[in-house]
């Protein structure tokens, strides 16, 4: 349960963290932090729930992160049900609050047929800079297969694991300053399901994509890290 506990709390932190920012501090004039910003603070949630609770449940705080985990040898399949499970509560939880935190201001409403409402990911007439279905796939699937690598590599028993964390939300936050304008950026399905239930309208139906490929971008890096990059012997 403790690790269950960790994965909820951290997944709560990187949605409120992460979308929080894109929410309340983005796009205020002349002081907003902008996508720049918003990169940074995802990253900033990873990087800081690693060394918080990370030794408590190995910090994934998201599903792709445990499906590629499991493809690279590092978690057991047993446990992928009940990670993923408080995987999206925690965001759906961390979605709810920063509902009521938006609704504290008047005039407050969600329109869903806009590009990033509610920090919702999207594409099509969704993606903040109208990016089709096919480049959000290959952008999600390439940037999440890309972000285990890091994650397997810099926690490998040959790395120097003390700065696993800062290499990790260093990379979310490169992923997020190349694909926000494609999609809002994913590459974690809880994040995506909480915002999109929220969100509404379309976000919805297109949610299938924000968990299809950053889970086979995460499996293919797996897979290939085990069988292609990991060093076996002493």
């Amino acid at each position: 349960m403790k690790k269950l506990f960790a994965e909820f709390f951290g997944t709560f932190w990187l949605v409120f963290g992460g979308c929080g920012s894109a929410l309340f501090a983005a796009g205020i004039p002349n002081l907003g932090i902008g996508f720049a910003g918003v990169a940074l603070a995802f990253g900033l949630t990873v990087l800081t729930m690693a060394y918080a609770v990370g030794h408590i449940s190995g910090g994934h705080f998201n599903p792709a992160v445990s499906f590629g985990l499991w493809a690279g040898g590092r978690f057991s399949g047993k446990e992928l049900v009940p990670y993923i499970l408080s995987q999206v509560v925690g965001g759906i939880a961390a979605a709810g609050v920063l509902y009521l935190i938006a609704s504290g201001k008047e005039g407050f409403a969600i329109d869903p047929t806009k590009a990033g409402a509610f920090a919702a990911n999207g594409f099509g007439t969704l993606s903040p800079e109208g990016y089709s279905l096919e480049a959000a796939f290959i952008a999600e699937f390439l940037l999440t297969f890309f972000f285990l690598i890091i994650i397997l590599g810099a926690t490998d028993r040959f790395a120097n694991g003390k700065f696993a964390g800062v290499a990790i939300g260093l990379g979310l936050t490169l992923i997020h300053l190349i694909s926000i304008p494609i999609t809002n950026t994913s590459v974690n399905p809880a994040r995506s399901t909480s915002q999109a239930l929220f969100a509404g309208g379309e976000y919805i139906p297109q949610l299938w994509l924000f968990w299809a490929a950053p889970i086979l971008g995460a499996l293919l890096a797996g897979f290939a890290y085990k069988f292609l990059l990991q060093k076996n012997d002493e």
